[in-house]
C-alpha cells in the first residue's frame, strides 16, 4: 500500500474517531422505530456500522444473509461496525537487493485493521453531506471493497473525501459501503454446499445491502432510483456479478456501475472447491459427522479461522488462482462468468471499467524463485492451465517472452528484471486476470450499452509499476478520478472536465482514459496494446476456467 493510500486511512480513521461538538446534538435518523445516531465532522454526517441482515452466527453460519424485520431502539452509528472475519496473510519474502519501496507497499496489504473482527459484521456505512434531508434525493455510490475474497472492510476508505469533493463540485452524492463474508464464511465451495445452494455467500450479503439500501436510503437524503455500485480488485469483480445474476435483472437495486481493476472472472464450476471444503471440514473435526454443514455452522469461529488460514491467499505462490474466487454455484452465478458474459446474461446499464497498467506485478513477487523458461512453463502449466498440451503453454510463453523490454512493469526497459521470469509472469498475470477480462467484457457489450474505459498509469512503485491498487489515492484522495466519478454517479455521464472529453468505448475505435504521470496528466489512447497475447490467454480462459 503506498505512503498516500496510509495516509489516507490514517485520515479517515482520525476523522470518524470524534464527533464534532460544533453542533446542538448528533444528527439522527429515524429507521422502523429506531433512532439511529451519527455525527457530523466538516461538511459531511456520517452513520456508521449500521446491520442490514441478522448476524450470520450459530444456525444462521452458511446461510443466506436474513434481513431485519424492524428497527427498534437507539443505533450508535458514531464508529465502525465489526469486519468480517479476515484471514490471514502471509506476504511473500521480498529479498533485500529489491527496491525499497515494494515491502512497506506489499506488507501493508498483510496488515489488518484494528477494528474488531467477527461473524458479526453484516453491517453498512452511510455518509451524506452534512444538512442533507430525507427529500433531498441524492444519487447514491455504493462502494464494495476488495481484498481477493479473503480480506477487506468498509472501515478502509474515506468516504468522507468523496461526499466532500462532491460538494465542492456541486453535485452532491451519498457514499455507502457494505461488508460482506469472506473466505470460509462466504465463499466456501463443494457439492454439499451447491446441494444446499448457499453458495457465494458473500456475494449474496452485497445483493441483501443493496436492497438495504432500495428500502432505507431515502429516510437518509437518497434516491433509491439512482443507485451506482462501484468497486475495486475483487470489489470490481463483484460489480460484474451483480450485473451478471439474475439473468441480467438489476431488480431495480443500481443503475450503473464502476469497476476498478477486476470484472469477469475467468473461473468456473463450483465442483473445483471440493478439495478445500474437504479441508476445512476435516481440520474442523466435521468429517465424520452425519450433517457436515449443521456441524460446520456448530464449531467456533476461531476453529473455522484457523482452518482456512492453511488455505492459500492471493500473495501466495498460488497467486491469483486461490480457492475462494466465486465459481458458478448454479443459483447467484448460473454458469461461469465469462459464460454468462457471453450468453449476453449483463445489466443493461453504463459501466466504466479500467485496470492499472502493471496489475500483476504484485502478485508475482511470490514467484521469484521461477528462474527458468522450463519452470514458468511448469507453473503455468500446473497454476492454470492443466489441462494445456505442451505447445499452447509454449505459444503462451511466446506472446509472452522472457525478453525484461516486453515484461511488466511496461516500459522500463531491461530495469526490475528481479528474475529472468518476474517481468513475463508478470505481464501474463496482469492481463489474464484484469486486462483481458476487462477488454473480453468491453467487445462484449460495446454498442449494446454505455461503456467507457481506463487505464491508470500514476502513482507508481518502483520496481511494481503502476501495480494493482495504484489507482485508490486518485479517486479517494479527491483527484480527477474523484471528480470523474461524482459526475457519473450523477448523470450517468463522467464528463464535463474542461481539459478532455472521455469517449465511449466502440469495437471499431476502441479507447481509454488514461490517467498518466506529467504535464499533460490526461490523454486517450487505443485499447490495442499486447493484443495478440490478450486473445490467445481470453481463449484459453474460456477453454480452461479455473
Amino acid at each position: 500500500m503506498s505512503t498516500m493510500i496510509v495516509h489516507l486511512v490514517f485520515v479517515s480513521l482520525c476523522l470518524i474517531g470524534t464527533v464534532s461538538t460544533a453542533t446542538a446534538g448528533p444528527p439522527v435518523v429515524k429507521l422502523d422505530e429506531a433512532t439511529v445516531r451519527g455525527f457530523t465532522e466538516g461538511t459531511s454526517t456520517s452513520f456508521l456500522g449500521i446491520p442490514f441482515a441478522q448476524p450470520p452466527v450459530g444456525k444462521l453460519r452458511l446461510q443466506l444473509p436474513q434481513p431485519i424485520a424492524k428497527y427498534t431502539g437507539v443505533i450508535n452509528a458514531t464508529t465502525f461496525g465489526n469486519q468480517c472475519i479476515q484471514q490471514t496473510i502471509i506476504p511473500p519474502t521480498i529479498p533485500p537487493n529489491l527496491p525499497p519501496a515494494i515491502t512497506p507497499f506489499v506488507d501493508a496489504m498483510a496488515t489488518p485493521l484494528s477494528v474488531p473482527q467477527s461473524e458479526d459484521c453484516l453491517n453498512i456505512n452511510v455518509i451524506v453531506p452534512a444538512g442533507t434531508q430525507p427529500d433531498a434525493k441524492l444519487p447514491v455510490a455504493a462502494w464494495i471493497y476488495g481484498g481477493g475474497y479473503q480480506i477487506g472492510s468498509n472501515a478502509v476508505r474515506p468516504g468522507a473525501v468523496i461526499v466532500n469533493r462532491s460538494i465542492e463540485l456541486g453535485q452532491p452524492v451519498i457514499f455507502v459501503s457494505m461488508n460482506y463474508r469472506l473466505s470460509a464464511f462466504g465463499f466456501l465451495g463443494g457439492s454439499e454446499i451447491q446441494k444446499a445452494g448457499l453458495g457465494n455467500l458473500g456475494l449474496q450479503d452485497q445483493r441483501e445491502s443493496l436492497r438495504w439500501v432500495q428500502k432505507h436510503i431515502s429516510a437518509f437524503g437518497g434516491d433509491p432510483t439512482k443507485v451506482t455500485i462501484w468497486g475495486e480488485s475483487a470489489g470490481s469483480q463483484a460489480v460484474t456479478f451483480q450485473m451478471i445474476t439474475n439473468g441480467g435483472n438489476t431488480e431495480g437495486l443500481f443503475r450503473a456501475g464502476w469497476m476498478e481493476s477486476g470484472s469477469a472472472l475467468p473461473t468456473g464450476d463450483f465442483s473445483k472447491l471440493q478439495p478445500t471444503f474437504d479441508l476445512i471440514v476435516s481440520e474442523t473435526g466435521c468429517s465424520s459427522a452425519s450433517d457436515v454443514l449443521g456441524c460446520l455452522r456448530e464449531v467456533s469461529a476461531e476453529a473455522m479461522s484457523a482452518a482456512m488460514d492453511k488455505t492459500p491467499a492471493f500473495l501466495s505462490f498460488q497467486s491469483l488462482n486461490t480457492p475462494w474466487m466465486p465459481h458458478a454455484d448454479g443459483v447467484f452465478l448460473t454458469d461461469g462468468p465469462q459464460k454468462l458474459v457471453l450468453d449476453g446474461s449483463v445489466a443493461d446499464i453504463p459501466f466504466v471499467v479500467g485496470s492499472c497498467e502493471d496489475e500483476g506485478t504484485l502478485f508475482s513477487l511470490a514467484l521469484l524463485n521461477i528462474t527458468t523458461d522450463e519452470a514458468a512453463a511448469a507453473y503455468l502449466k500446473s497454476n492454470y492451465f492443466p489441462n494445456a498440451s505442451d505447445a499452447t503453454i509454449l505459444r503462451l510463453l511466446e506472446l509472452y517472452p522472457a525478453s525484461p523490454a516486453a515484461g511488466s512493469p511496461f516500459g522500463t526497459g531491461d530495469a526490475f528484471a528481479f528474475t529472468p521470469e518476474f517481468k513475463r509472469l508478470a505481464a501474463f498475470q496482469g492481463d489474464f486476470i484484469f486486462q483481458a477480462t476487462r477488454r473480453f467484457l468491453l467487445n462484449q457489450r460495446a454498442g449494446k450499452q454505455v461503456v467507457r474505459s481506463f487505464l491508470n498509469e500514476r502513482d507508481k512503485i518502483t520496481g511494481l509499476g503502476a501495480t494493482h491498487t495504484t489507482e485508490l489515492p486518485n479517486v479517494f484522495g479527491g483527484g480527477d478520478m474523484t471528480d470523474f466519478l461524482v459526475r457519473f454517479v450523477n448523470t450517468l455521464d463522467p464528463n464535463g472536465n474542461p481539459e478532455i472529453d472521455w469517449p465511449e468505448y466502440t469495437t471499431e475505435s476502441p479507447q481509454l482514459l488514461a490517467f498518466v504521470e506529467g504535464g499533460r496528466n490526461l490523454t486517450i489512447v487505443p485499447d490495442t496494446f499486447r493484443k495478440e497475447g490478450m486473445d490467445f490467454v481470453m481463449q484459453l480462459s474460456l477453454v480452461e476456467p479455473l
